[in-house]
């Protein structure tokens, strides 16, 4: 049951320090049961207080963590059922495959597409985050000889190492040092070996049943031996018995905090069927619903990218717009004689009007205020783009030392405050742009400032 802030309150040391970063303990404690601070940010409190508040706000699906510390990827940390409740927190991960025994030039092709296949879209870099390595042969030289290889070629790939022997997981590890990869997987037949593996390695492990029920049984027996950080496959290997499991599973975790079942899922749509374009569909859907982690046999671009895009916006908190840095940006090398734009750092905003500008071949400066990720008419009804606060902007940003003229073109949705403006900055003039970005290029080419 999860802990108030007055529970919490009760088990700390009431000092008022600050050395949390909040001034009172009370405070803190609240900021704790809202999960918006962590309970380790008080030096004074006991490890048992930390590992029982910890036990309590836990996630209802636990977060699993990749990697190192300087280079994590977590999953799980799940919370609700449907985004729109609150919002999804970790991105499904997407997976490449490579074998023991496939051939050289296929294993290169695939590192390689892992590596170059990468898109920028709204400031993000979009791209696949593990390679599965599967060890088909058994050879336990074979394989690490492989792992090292992958650790080589894509050193920010997070790894899932499979193999039938629990001795060569080990190996597989080890060979990965102190970066964590995810170990597939603990059966019926092997759980006793596996429960060895995962407290010599430190490293969590993938559960896999004949169906959800036996998923769930061996669960709860690793977790009674104090194995606590898995990933749950159902050894499902068709797409509705793929779904309805997922579905299933995070019903139980977060409705009825059903704790063998509260892990992120793994699904293999490399599995499920051998057409490259029904396993992006079959992937689709359990993006959507509700896998944490996905194997795809090969990766290539015109697949790759609608997943990448579907992931982006079913894991974009609905409550808080995407947004770019409040700076000035150069586009197309500008100098002192450049035109100086300003706009709002509402993401979508901000990358078609650098887009128009960059197309327009025209040297710029294009200044972005922070509007707290709303758009130019909907920052201004707000008072979060008023002429006044864009004239602050102006005079802090730095933008009057990198041009000889003091022109600034504002939205031509904003032509209601040019007269403000000129009166906030009286040593500038105010030029109205186009009010849709798409007429910028014409605009700035034949652009003279006042």
């Amino acid at each position: 049951m999860a802990l108030t802030g007055i529970d919490i309150l009760k088990m700390l040391p009431k000092k008022n320090c600050g050395e949390c970063g909040v001034p009172t303990c009370l405070a803190f404690a609240m900021k704790v049961a809202a999960g918006q601070e962590d309970i380790g940010a008080c030096p004074y409190v006991a490890d048992e207080v930390k590992e029982k508040v910890r036990e309590a706000s836990a996630p209802p699906v636990r977060t699993i963590t990749l990697g190192d510390d300087e280079h994590k990827f977590q999953v799980g940390g799940e919370t609700c059922l449907y985004r729109h409740e609150k919002r999804f927190e970790h991105p499904t991960g997407i997976a490449v495959q490579v074998m023991t025994g496939m051939d050289d030039a296929e294993i290169e092709g695939r590192l390689e597409r892992f590596n170059g296949l990468r898109y920028d879209r709204v400031g993000l870099e979009l791209k696949a985050d593990m390679v599965a390595i599967r060890d088909k042969s058994g050879d336990e030289a074979g394989f690490t000889e492989l792992v090292d290889r992958v650790r080589g070629k894509c050193p920010d790939a997070f790894l899932i190492l499979m193999s039938e022997k629990p001795e060569n997981l080990v190996a597989g590890a080890k060979t990965c040092g102190d970066f964590k990869p995810l170990l597939y997987c603990a059966t019926r037949e092997n759980l006793d070996q596996m429960v060895d593996v995962a407290k010599d390695t430190g490293c969590p492990i993938v559960v896999r049943g004949q169906d959800i029920g036996e998923t769930a049984e061996l669960s709860e027996k690793l977790q009674g031996e104090g194995i606590k950080d898995l990933v749950l496959d159902t050894g499902a290997r068709t797409i509705r018995a793929v779904f309805e499991d997922n579905v299933a599973i995070r019903r139980a975790s977060i409705k009825h905090k059903y704790k063998p079942l509260g892990f992120p899922t793994i699904a293999l749509p490399c599995e499920i069927t051998d057409d490259p374009l029904l396993e992006s569909i079959v992937s689709s859907v359990l993006i959507a619903k509700y896998a944490g982690i996905i194997v795809l046999s090969d990766i290539h671009g015109d697949t790759l990218f609608p997943l990448l895009l579907e992931r982006l916006n079913i894991f974009t908190d609905p409550q808080r717009p995407m947004v770019v840095k409040e700076d000035i940006y150069p586009i197309n090398g500008p100098d002192e004689n450049s035109p100086v734009l300003i706009t709002c750092n509402f993401s979508l905003t901000y990358f078609i009007v650098s887009g128009e500008v960059e197309g327009s071949k025209v040297p710029s400066w294009l200044l972005i205020k922070d509007t707290e990720g709303l758009s130019v008419l909907t920052a201004w009804a707000a008072g979060k783009f008023s002429a006044d606060l864009i004239a602050a902007f102006v005079k802090k940003s730095g933008i009057e030392d990198k041009v000889k003229h003091r022109t600034l073109i504002i939205p031509g949705y904003l032509a209601s405050i040019k007269g403000e403006l000129e009166e906030e900055l009286p040593d500038w003039k105010i030029q109205i742009g186009p009010r849709e970005a798409s007429h910028l290029a014409p605009f700035l080419k034949n652009w003279k400032p006042e």
